[in-house]
């Protein structure tokens, strides 16, 4: 009889997933890959630690298995970049149990020879550590690779490149980040930055909630989660609430009551900086997923008019459906098509959210696939597309109203650049508002996001 494959475990059902999921072609969607284990949480969280860490493993593998991860069969590579994950980042797990289980599960997959092979590359991996969790050291920073901005797996060999002789190499081997991103904020932004924006694009994500103003406050809700056995803290500025631990977001208190919505608070300053009020006509043409849209809404007491389309139908239909899981009655959603004329019928624009798409370098803890797909060459397309947004949509905005534009990026081409070369054509505009956050490690970490604020004479 076959067993049960919601009983797979979470190292096969992410040793399963990595197999079927290329991170240079697609999006991860971790809900599809993974709907047939009850450990749902850690197999997620190893699938992204995989992806957000590959290049230093797939090195490591190298390094001590004289083979070439290109020559390794795709179920049974999986299963060892699994193992080798949680050899290097979760010291705390047993080595003996993820050393057990991943030639348990080449065995089943492959047969004894294959799974003698796993056992072999594991087991060297495993002699080769002189301490799975210490103290980050300059003198020792070739042979360990970064966990944490304080900490690290030690080696007992040079693994990386020297970090004084090439700063880029090393911080694109340590935090397997594309090298011509590193060099970009090196340049940009000098070495401390650089660094600690690889850190921070290398750490678990921190889960905020954003409390719907209409229905709670946050003392409010992060009681209702507390009574639930959710610890968490309101943030300093007193807007979101930081959950303690990982939560599947919609088992969660008070969500399908519209109590609350999820956000990072790097995304959070933009609709902060435009401050939208009740009476204004906004008008948001880049609304999916409809967090933004949600929060205009919110912070205007739902009072305003706002006008919501998005080039994708179905990432729009989400707009819809988290408006109403909010109570909100001031969004429209507008088709894509449509919205030329739903401009021209409004009247008077009183403001602009342009979320514009961007390269997403300010959210790669998040979207940890994103790191193998971007190039400079895209960075740079993308940047001709905000371009011609920011002229399409500046224009529908009334004398003295405002624009805010907002990136999830942290490259200059794509925001100050974009700015700049606009108000260079349009004098009828000026910069009143700016603000670029990097990302963050820390007990409120976050992610980097920029937003600016127009004003038209």
């Amino acid at each position: 009889m076959r067993p049960d494959p919601s009983h797979k475990s979470a190292r096969t059902a992410a040793a399963e997933a990595l197999a079927r999921f290329d991170p240079r072609r697609e999006r991860i969607d971790t809900e599809a890959l993974l709907a047939d284990t009850l450990e749902k949480q850690r197999a997620t969280d190893l699938v992204s630690a995989v992806i957000r860490n590959l290049a230093a493993i797939d090195h490591t593998i190298t390094a001590f298995s004289g083979c070439p991860v290109q020559r390794i069969t795709g179920d049974l590579l999986a299963i060892l970049r699994v193992a080798a994950c949680e050899l290097i980042y979760r010291p705390q797990t047993p080595d003996y149990s993820i050393l057990s289980e991943a030639v348990q599960a080449a065995k089943q997959s492959r047969g004894p020879r294959q799974a003698a092979f796993v056992n072999a590359v594991g087991r060297r991996i495993q002699r080769h550590i002189v301490s799975r969790q210490g103290p980050l050291e300059p003198a020792a920073a070739r042979c360990t690779l970064p966990q944490t901005p304080d900490s690290g797996c030690r080696f007992d060999t040079d693994i990386l490149p020297d970090p004084d002789e090439e700063p880029a190499a090393y911080l694109s081997a340590a935090f397997s980040l594309p090298v011509w991103l590193v060099r970009d904020w090196l340049a940009c932004l000098g070495p401390d930055h650089a660094r600690r924006i690889c850190e921070a694009s290398n750490r678990n994500p921190g889960l905020y909630i954003r409390p719907n103003a209409l229905r709670t406050t946050p003392d409010n809700l992060l009681q209702t989660m507390i009574m639930a056995g959710i610890d968490g803290q309101i943030t300093p500025d007193g807007r979101l609430i930081r959950l303690h631990s990982p939560h599947a977001v919609a088992d969660l208190p008070g969500y399908a009551d519209g109590l609350f919505s999820v956000q990072d608070p790097a995304a959070a300053r933009a609709v902060a900086l435009l401050a939208p009020q009740g009476g204004w006509t906004i008008l948001d043409p880049c609304a999916a997923p409809g967090t933004k849209t949600t929060q205009l809404a919110e912070a205007a007491g739902d009072k305003a008019r706002i006008i919501a389309s998005d080039i994708n139908a179905g990432r729009l239909q989400r707009v819809r459906e988290n408006a109403e899981r909010l109570g909100l009655g001031s969004v429209e959603t507008v088709a894509h098509a449509d919205l030329p004329a739903a401009i021209a019928a409004a009247g008077p624009i009183d403001a602009v959210l342009l979320d514009v798409p961007c390269s997403n370098t300010g959210v790669l803890a998040r979207r940890v696939e994103v790191r193998h797909r971007i190039t400079a060459g895209a960075v740079g397309q993308l940047a001709a597309g905000q371009r011609r947004l920011l002229e399409t949509y500046a224009a529908a905005l009334k004398p003295g109203g405002r624009l805010c534009y907002s990136t999830c990026s942290i490259q200059t081409c794509e925001n100050r650049a974009v700015i700049d070369a606009f108000l260079k054509q349009h004098d009828e505009f000026e910069l009143v508002g700016e603000e670029l956050l990097l990302p963050a490690a820390g007990p409120f970490d976050h992610d980097g996001a920029y937003a600016t604020i127009l004003l038209r004479r």
